[in-house]
């Protein structure tokens, strides 16, 4: 889907006239919200939030893709068509946020999701017209024709496997005026296995109101290492890297900068305020720091148990090696939750549940 421009918001600095960072809030009525889909909290894979599948660009992006880290690679190739964008990225989150909110309440689940193609348009904050409908079908076009071959651990399974990001879209119904009502599309068991083994995140609902590519880009890498800790900063290239960026690093400077001012006069990255550190003689560095607005969205967690350091993450890694475990702390601190279990000492216990989990995984 392309990425929208909406109306400015008129100032009165200098008699400007200033477009407002976020995207209107397109449906403030919960009414819109059919079927449950204003309490399906919007959930993001971890693998994909990690590596760099979507692309940035509005236009068709046509490169070949590879990222290697730790042993593991992930290689994303395009269709004709373009690679699926980071705004195609909606239709995912939405069917996880979908599927996770079926399996929290008992009911069983499979790769094939049926729904209402407005209500997958009013979840991710788009228009409802004809031209929305018609980007709708173009997006899972480019979601079925990117092809990702990788060896990235989801759900304790190693896939060493080609396929596309989803394996089959169908439309259902069309009314009338050709616009679609239902939407069967079918995940593909890379992105289930994530579902079912729970390796997702909580996204901010205002995620969807991001106008610029880059801005979701970095709120998901945001979200993804500095989690509930105070803060947590990485220097300018590898940023460049993580998302994906065709920009020199001049370039993709001047646009992480435009983001840091907007944020600051605005505050308007969820979750997280950012920062452009630039010294001489030393590496740039992009600072995220939390917000400390995530609590009431992340109820599963149980809130009494404190951010991990990151001599934590570290001997955790050499517990588990090969395994995410960002993902596996999403699971002990719901593990705590769910027990209702306060650990007198929360590292420590962290650590006997990594061993617990390469136990029982193998």
């Amino acid at each position: 889907m392309v990425c929208e421009i909406s109306n400015t918001v008129p100032s009165e600095v200098f008699g400007e006239v200033r477009r407002s960072p976020l995207l209107p809030d397109r449906h403030p009525n919960p009414d819109f919200f059919v079927c449950d889909v204003f309490d399906a909290v919007p959930k993001g894979d971890l693998a994909s939030m990690e590596h760099p599948i979507f692309s940035l660009s509005t236009k068709p992006d046509t490169r070949l893709r590879r990222y290697e880290q730790g042993g593991q690679f992930v290689e994303v190739t395009p269709s004709v068509k373009g690679l699926a964008t980071v705004h195609d990225r909606d239709i995912l989150i939405y069917c996880i946020s979908q599927i996770i909110g079926a399996l929290n309440e008992g009911r069983k689940v499979d790769r094939a999701v049926r729904l209402k193609a407005r209500d997958l348009l009013t979840a991710t904050n788009r228009m409802t017209n004809g031209q929305a409908y018609e980007g709708l079908k173009a997006a899972l076009e480019r979601l079925r024709g990117t092809t990702i071959s990788t060896n990235i651990k989801t759900g304790g399974t190693e896939t060493l496997d080609v396929f596309g990001l989803i394996e089959r879209a169908r439309i259902v119904r069309e009314t009338r005026d050709g616009r679609m009502q239902d939407i069967e599309i079918v995940l593909s068991d890379w992105v289930f296995n994530a579902i079912e083994a729970h390796e997702v995140l909580t996204l901010h609902r205002d995620y969807f109101r991001l106008r610029k590519p880059l801005e979701r880009r970095m709120y998901e890498l945001a979200r993804k290492h500095c989690g509930h800790q105070s803060e947590w900063s990485i220097g300018l290239e590898k940023l460049r890297e993580k998302c994906g960026s065709n920009s020199t690093l001049k370039e993709f400077r001047r646009l992480v900068r435009n983001v840091v001012e907007q944020d600051q006069a605005h505050s308007h990255i969820p979750d997280y305020s950012v920062n452009l550190v630039e010294r001489s003689n030393e590496v740039e560095k992009v600072v995220f720091v939390n917000r400390q607005t995530m609590d009431w969205r992340n109820s599963h967690m149980t809130s009494d148990l404190p951010p991990l350091s990151g001599d934590v993450h570290n001997a955790a890694r050499q517990i588990a090696p090969g395994w995410d475990v960002h993902a596996i702390e999403q699971e002990w601190r719901s593990w705590c939750a769910g027990k209702a279990c306060t650990p007198h000492n929360p590292s420590q216990h962290f650590l006997k549940f990594c061993m617990s989990w390469v136990e029982r995984r193998g």
